[in-house]
């Protein structure tokens, strides 16, 4: 019994002081990744809305981009900003409710990955509307959710006061360009 303690402590010991595995927070979105693999430009500011422990804010500043995380888990970001801090990666988080949250400044990227499907529907339009404002013109806004409410998200966004165009819409996914 004492064996296996030691081995528990010392496995503990290990894992927390390494990087986050790939797959610890689940599989990286193909879709999202190979959006991110064909972009031709490094260096481009982007919001991970919703982003948790930081599965897709990690690989998209590993690619080469600057990362703002958003999450109403404070546990969430801090093992994000540990993560972040021992590959040296360019990622901000920061802990909000996304119902009260305002974007600082513009980005080149905003991603919603799985997020808004959460929030009970008025919320959800507010949050997004908030969000549509917040996109460099000739930019892009992806989400991914719950195939029910992607063709509401791309009302709303061709409603939008700034031009938008449904790029990209599959199952699931929706890619906005402000234009």
């Amino acid at each position: 019994m004492i064996a296996i303690r030691l081995s528990l402590l010392a496995w503990f010991t290990i894992t927390t002081n390494l990087t986050v595995p790939p797959q610890a927070l689940g599989s990286k979105t193909t879709v999202i990744v190979n959006f991110f693999d064909q972009m031709d430009q490094q260096n481009l500011r982007v919001l991970d809305v919703g982003c948790g422990q930081g599965r897709d804010a990690i690989f998209i500043a590993r690619d080469g981009h600057r990362v703002v995380g958003v999450d109403i888990s404070a546990n969430g970001i801090r093992d994000l900003e540990v993560a972040a801090s021992r590959e040296k990666l360019d990622i901000q988080g920061v802990v909000s409710d996304l119902a009260t949250y305002q974007p600082d400044g513009m980005f080149d990227v905003i991603l919603i990955d799985r997020t808004l499907y959460m929030l009970v529907p008025p919320v959800r339009r507010a949050v997004l509307g908030v969000l549509l404002d917040h996109v460099t013109i000739g930019r892009w806004q992806l989400i991914a959710d719950e195939t029910s409410n992607i063709k509401e998200f791309e009302a709303q966004a061709l409603a939008h006061q700034a031009r938008w165009d449904a790029g990209w819409v599959r199952r699931g996914y929706l890619y906005l360009r402000r234009i």
